[in-house]
């Protein structure tokens, strides 16, 4: 029996083993903790805002003025470069003088003549003047004398009207500068006959220094910013207010800025918009009228503004406005906004937000309301641009 017992001790500790270690293999492993997202996050503080506006414009000439003939007749000379600089005064033209200068000669003799009789009359009303206190005339004939006087010195008037206007006609053949500036394309050549009745065009002159540039904004841009300025929340700060910049039509910007010249009362019925107009020095001559433009005008400063990063900001289905923010308990809530304009990548946040309350700027795509989060070094909210551009269809934008 001995012999038979001794075997089975080494099988039996064996399937002990054997069974522990399918027992610790088959046992879960405890799961890991999930990580705590990490977000950065803005501090909201107030600020003050620069507020400026895009708007399209085309420039305009400071003067214009059209040169067109006075006078009839044939034009002699053109006595400018087209596309030239001319002096205020500068002859343009002659048209051809011979006709008014005999016209001048003619009322210059018709003046003598009247003047001839004027004397003679004269002479004759002092000799009936003496001779009807003595009775050698009768009280009739001086009386008529007297009239013949009063109507060569008539005469005299008529005739020395008559040969200014001849002058002036004369000096009209000279076709003059209206203004200084630039001239355009001659519309008249020598030879070609010209009517002071019909104001044939002959060419034109532009003042383009300073140079004009006639801008648009909508009415309800205008009444936004009104509104801002009654309630104390948009300042115009003096002469800065009115100062404006341009960018041309390559894209560059304008060396000088102008000013705001003045802003339109009337409300265009076709297009809801009101002209703006701002004058620019135009030394250089870089302006040329007619050039489409973009004007940066400056409407005031905004006072004590939150501002928000743009990628911040999402919008439900509706069109509301909302931002993520962090409470003292770390915990993410989800907050209803309403913005103002966009400027310069920012919203200015018009209500639902309070100094001090952090609002996440990045990571906020997985996260849901209650979530635990890990808060990055906030940092310090930019300071705002002295002159930060609110494009005319995001000022339009304000959701209520």
């Amino acid at each position: 029996m001995p012999s038979m017992t001794l075997p089975r001790r080494p099988a039996l500790a064996t399937a002990i083993t054997a069974a522990a270690l399918l027992s610790a293999c088959g046992k879960d492993p405890k799961p890991a903790a999930p990580a705590v997202p990490e977000v950065a996050i803005l501090t909201m503080a107030t600020t003050n805002v620069a507020l400026n506006i895009a708007l399209p414009g085309r420039t305009a000439p400071f003067l214009l003025a059209e040169v067109r003939a006075r006078v009839d007749g044939i034009v002699q000379e053109r006595r400018f470069t087209e596309g030239a600089d001319v002096r205020k005064g500068e002859p343009l033209y002659l048209i051809d003088p011979a006709p008014y200068r005999a016209a001048v000669k003619s009322a210059e003799a018709e003046l003598q003549r009247a003047q001839a009789t004027l004397a003679s009359n004269v002479s004759q009303l002092n000799r009936n003047r003496v001779l009807v206190k003595e009775n050698a005339v009768s009280k009739q004939e001086f009386e008529t004398a007297e009239a013949a006087q009063l109507e060569a010195a008539a005469d005299v008037a008529a005739a020395k009207a008559a040969l200014d206007v001849a002058r002036i006609n004369l000096g009209y053949t000279t076709v003059t500068a209206p203004i200084a500036g630039r001239s355009s394309v001659s519309a008249v050549t020598q030879g070609a006959y010209v009517q002071g009745s019909a104001a044939t065009l002959m060419t034109t002159i532009q003042q383009i220094d300073p140079m004009y540039v006639d801008l648009q904004q909508s009415s309800s841009e205008g009444l936004a910013l009104r509104r801002e300025i009654a309630a104390g929340r948009v300042r115009m700060e003096g002469t800065d207010a009115a100062k404006v910049s341009l960018q041309l039509e390559d894209g560059s910007t304008y060396t000088r800025s102008g000013t705001l010249a003045f802003s339109g009362v009337t409300v265009d019925q076709a297009t809801g918009s009101v002209t703006l107009r701002a004058r620019f020095p135009n030394p250089d001559k870089l302006l040329l009228p007619g050039m489409f433009v973009r004007a940066s005008v400056s409407q005031g400063v905004r006072q004590g503004v939150m501002r928000v990063p743009a990628t911040a900001v999402t919008r439900t289905p509706q069109g509301t406005a909302t931002v993520m923010i962090v409470g003292q308990d770390n915990k993410v809530a989800l907050r209803t906004v309403r913005t103002g304009a966009l400027v310069d990548g920012f919203w200015l946040v018009d209500d639902g937000l309070k100094a001090g309350e952090r609002v996440i700027v990045s990571g906020v795509q997985k996260l849901r309301p209650g979530t635990v989060v890990k808060v990055a070094a906030a940092p310090a909210a930019p300071a705002a641009a002295p002159a930060a551009t609110a494009p005319a269809a995001a000022t339009a934008a304000r959701q209520e």
